[in-house]
């Protein structure tokens, strides 16, 4: 049964700028971005590489370097505590308790030189104040919750004998050990097979059914969007240009960008022939332009959207869109 606090987005991001300093003057990697998300909710944020996907995440968790970038403004907002005017040690008490994040690459995130059984009981006994051994009790139950088989007898060993599947479930055993309200999941399964990434997907859905947990996944692939996402947002160039149901935008995409991204998924009906590549880059934040960030690809664009910088405009209930010509050729339709 829905409750009302179930409606209440436990994430919310208002105006969100981030910038970095190149060449002595700020550019924004994530310019103005607005998203909410709720429990037992998985919003994903899809988008080419350089889109500002990752610097989100990475913003929201306040892990960007302090020198060379600095959050040029908006809020962060969980359940309305805004995390952006935090001092760093009420920030560190949050990261791992009340929001955590699973990284692309778990060889990266895991320490070489201990045990898996240790590491996840070294980042619960960060946030509780309980010895090691009710630390290692906690942390095997979090493997057994991953489904790692035998997870008794792989407590102690450590990552390097671990496939990169199995090592995917110690980060999420660890990133979940503490039930953190939020989740936040950068491509985590873009390096692994279909079959892994598969039952990956089915491991992150099913916990966060049984945990009620907002989720952030973050990924480049339409394909893990369909199978995962209840809510879509678009990014291109620091902005969201799009947001709506996971249903609606496979159905009804509305930006030119979302349709191009389409267009340019494999699918197991069509030839590999079909697929169209989109032509042209993400622009620099260094050279952004004045006005659409994407008329330079689009096959839409009018001599206005040179200028514009389009706004974020409903076009339904649930469906926004950043788009000049189709916000408003739906405006005219209404």
């Amino acid at each position: 049964m829905t409750t009302q606090d179930d409606m209440q987005p436990i994430l919310q991001l208002r105006g969100l700028r981030t910038e970095f300093r190149i060449g002595g003057a700020w550019h924004a990697a994530v310019r103005d971005v607005s998203l909410a998300v709720r429990r037992n909710e998985t919003l994903a944020i899809v988008g080419e590489s350089g889109s500002g996907k990752s610097v989100t995440a990475l913003s929201i968790m306040r892990l960007l370097p302090e020198t060379g970038t600095r959050h040029g403004g908006g809020q962060i907002l969980l359940e309305g505590r805004d995390l952006a005017a935090l001092p760093e040690k009420a920030m560190a008490a949050l990261r791992g308790n009340d929001m955590a994040m699973i990284f692309q690459e778990p060889m990266t995130s895991l320490n070489p030189t201990m045990t898996v059984g240790d590491q996840i009981a070294e980042a619960i006994r960060q946030h509780r104040p309980i010895s090691w051994r009710e630390a290692r009790t906690l942390a095997l139950q979090a493997l057994e919750e991953v489904k790692i088989p035998a997870a008794a007898e792989r407590f102690d060993a450590y990552p390097h004998q671990f496939s990169g599947g199995m090592r995917q479930r110690v980060m999420i055993a660890m990133s979940l050990a503490c039930k953190p309200k939020v989740l936040l999941a950068d491509e985590p399964t873009t390096a692994l097979d279909v079959t892994i990434q598969a039952q990956i997907l089915r491991l992150l859905a099913d916990l966060k059914e049984a945990r009620g947990m907002a989720v952030v996944f973050i990924t480049h692939n339409l394909g893990v969007v369909a199978q995962i996402a209840d809510r879509v947002a678009v990014m291109y160039a620091g902005q969201i240009v799009e947001t709506a149901d996971v249903r609606e935008i496979f159905a009804r995409p509305m930006h030119p960008y979302t349709e191009a991204l389409l267009r340019a998924m494999p699918r197991v009906d069509q030839d590999t022939e079909s697929l169209q590549p989109i032509a042209g880059a993400v622009p620099a934040i260094t050279a952004m332009p004045a006005g659409c960030a994407y008329a330079s690809r689009c096959p839409l664009r009018q001599p206005r959207c040179e200028s514009t910088n389009p706004e974020l405009a409903p076009i339904g209930a649930t469906h926004d869109v950043r788009c000049l010509v189709r916000a408003e050729s739906v405006r005219k339709m209404a």
